[in-house]
């Protein structure tokens, strides 16, 4: 990607933070300048300040065999592999990201890490593209095995938020996938943003090694609105299970005109419709694998189906200051956007600027 393409980037989302975003004064550290050497360097808690506008933490950060349940409330999740990745979910049945973004708790697809485990079933397509900057993840779900209404549209969960605690407050995501798959080398990634809902998933983990603008490029959070179709274009397939090697992604919101590189903005209300459509990188090298190859040893599916009262779509809760999304744009072959409801999004937005004020 040019360097003057990413400088435009970067000008717009330094703008969008500084005006959007600022530290909770009773919790002014944020979630991406923590950090913790894994597993012993962990607090039981990392977001436990009663004084401050949002929580304290709904869950734990010490996750180990003795919280390794159905009920965990572990909020320290893992990223490595396809075959062996977490998602954040909701702690309660028939939930809505929107009313639960602040306390998802992990959901993994292998045991050991001490969270819930994605039921049997519950991944029916799943696509990772290797970069030299971040590794991505999409796929299809059921989402009703994670504990989501059936007609939930979801939302963004990232370590930012309009008081940079993040969504989920307090949830710490590790990787090996930097490291060469090394077990013994477990590296904290800082930079990190996931969409979930509508049966889909997208989640994006950036090299803690690389640049922090190369991390703010490639790990974009001020573009909650536009879902996983613009944030992380992809080619998943619903019955597909594949690694593959990747160029890298046009960072959201850059897209070229008449020979000019533009810069799109998100509106905080109204309607979303990006004057541009994404392009999936080139990717290579790929392998694919049979679902039973990847996932064992898994959960019987507990919950029911279910929908919300109101047959809507839901998103980004008043607590986090996210802004809101139209419905997703899916299509019967990739991982498509993730929308989140506008009601929730203006409630969101008024937040910001009350937190703000």
């Amino acid at each position: 990607m040019p360097g003057f393409a990413l400088s435009a980037l970067f000008a717009v989302a330094i703008a969008s933070k500084a005006a959007f975003a600022q530290p909770d004064p009773a919790d002014p550290t944020p979630l991406t300048d923590k950090h913790y050497a894994y597993p012993t360097g962990i607090p039981y808690q990392i977001d436990y300040n009663t004084a401050a506008i949002r929580g304290p933490q709904y869950g734990y950060n010490i996750c180990n065999s003795t919280t390794q349940n159905q009920n965990s409330d572990c909020q320290t999740i893992m990223v490595n592999s396809i075959d062996d990745f977490c998602l954040w979910a909701p702690p309660q049945p028939n939930s809505t990201i929107g009313d639960t973004e602040a306390i998802e708790v992990g959901w993994c697809s292998k045991t050991g890490w001490g969270t819930r485990l994605i039921p049997a079933g519950t991944l029916t397509g799943v696509q990772v593209l290797k970069t030299s900057k971040y590794i991505q993840f999409a796929g299809f779900i059921n989402q009703v095995n994670l504990d989501m209404a059936s007609d939930d549209y979801g939302g963004e969960l990232d370590p930012h938020g309009a008081d940079l605690r993040g969504n989920p407050l307090g949830g710490l995501v590790y990787s090996n996938a930097f490291s060469g798959g090394n077990n013994g080398s477990y590296q904290q990634v800082n930079d990190w943003n996931s969409f979930i809902g509508g049966n889909q998933f997208c989640f994006t983990i950036c090299d803690p090694s690389t640049s922090g603008s190369d991390q703010a490029a490639y790990c974009q959070n001020i573009y909650d609105r536009l879902g996983c179709t613009y944030n992380m274009p992809n080619n998943a397939q619903s019955g597909t299970f594949e690694v593959c090697e990747a160029d890298l992604k046009t960072p959201v919101g850059i897209y070229v005109s008449g020979g000019v590189t533009m810069t799109y903005t998100q509106p905080y209300t109204g309607d979303v419709t990006p004057p541009y459509t994404p392009t999936v990188p080139q990717s290579s090298n790929c392998v694919t694998y049979q679902s039973a190859q990847l996932y064992s040893n898994l959960p019987t599916p507990t919950n029911a189906p279910a929908q919300t009262s109101s047959g809507s779509s839901h998103g980004a809760s008043s607590a986090s200051g996210t802004k809101s999304s139209s419905s997703p744009t899916s299509t019967a072959n990739s991982a498509a956007a993730v929308g989140v409801s506008s009601v929730a999004g203006l409630l969101g937005t008024l937040f910001a600027v009350v937190f703000l004020s």
